[in-house]
């Protein structure tokens, strides 16, 4: 492999890490964005039964003082039918009463019915807050793990980008064009590949025996044939050659 060709591999690993983290720097925000969403939503949901159970308790209130004035007005009532001169007067003074106890009655069932759907609305309200606590300290130390780990990833894309405008610098132009240029063509994807037993790894077009040659010796950058890719050629080390290769 030569230098060229190893600066170009260099290039296209370089670039595809920063394309990764620059991908995950875009995404974290939208991460953030949906579990606070979520916070949100059940922030809302909790809000809605506290809404329901208050006016649940409202009415139970305003049933409770509509009962003591029905329950006032049959006593002024009655203390009425002690003065009534005609049996007409003294049926129209039960008859009033009779028609008070029947809002009584029909306040007290209502009431009785306001009991039994305040009970689940005050245990959701109850449970809803203690999960909402527990997720809203969840959602703040993930906020936190995201900063950290934006940071970080910042922080190791300014160091990828300046390595690779170093290896921009030392590489030859005409290389540096060809690589940019293959890259675009396959936006942003690989614009190297290496030749695996007589195929373009990254098309897997099988190349002519004589072109595979040219790529086994050339000294020169060459490109496959079909996809357009820099191509390059990596000889297998034999078992027998590691272990006589010098080792540090």
């Amino acid at each position: 492999m030569t230098v060229e060709i190893e600066q170009v591999t260099r290039l296209q690993s370089l670039d595809k890490r920063i394309a990764d983290l620059e991908r995950e720097i875009a995404t974290l925000p939208k991460h953030i964005a949906l579990i606070e969403k979520a916070l949100d939503s059940h922030l809302r949901r909790l809000e809605a039964d506290r809404a329901a159970l208050a006016a649940n308790q409202k009415e139970r209130k305003r049933l409770e003082d509509d009962v003591k004035v029905e329950n006032l007005k049959i006593s002024k009532l009655r203390d009425q039918m002690l003065g009534a001169k005609t049996n007409e007067q003294y049926r129209a003074f039960q008859h009033e009463i009779a028609f008070c106890d029947t809002s009584i009655r029909e306040a007290e069932d209502r009431t009785l019915d306001l009991m039994s759907e305040s009970e689940p609305l005050d245990s959701n309200v109850k449970k809803a807050e203690a999960a909402l606590k527990e997720e809203k300290q969840q959602v703040e130390a993930e906020k936190a793990r995201v900063r950290e780990r934006t940071a970080a990833d910042q922080s190791q894309l300014d160091e990828l980008k300046a390595e690779r405008q170093q290896l921009v610098a030392s590489l030859a132009k005409p290389a540096y064009s060809a690589y940019e240029r293959i890259r675009k063509k396959w936006r942003g994807g690989s614009a190297v590949a290496e030749a695996v037993a007589g195929r373009c790894s990254a098309c897997q077009i099988l190349l002519r025996p004589q072109f595979f040659q040219e790529l086994r010796h050339s000294e020169q950058m060459m490109f496959c044939e079909s996809c357009g890719r820099i191509l390059f050629y990596n000889p297998p080390v034999s078992f027998e050659e590691h272990l006589a290769a010098p080792h540090q």
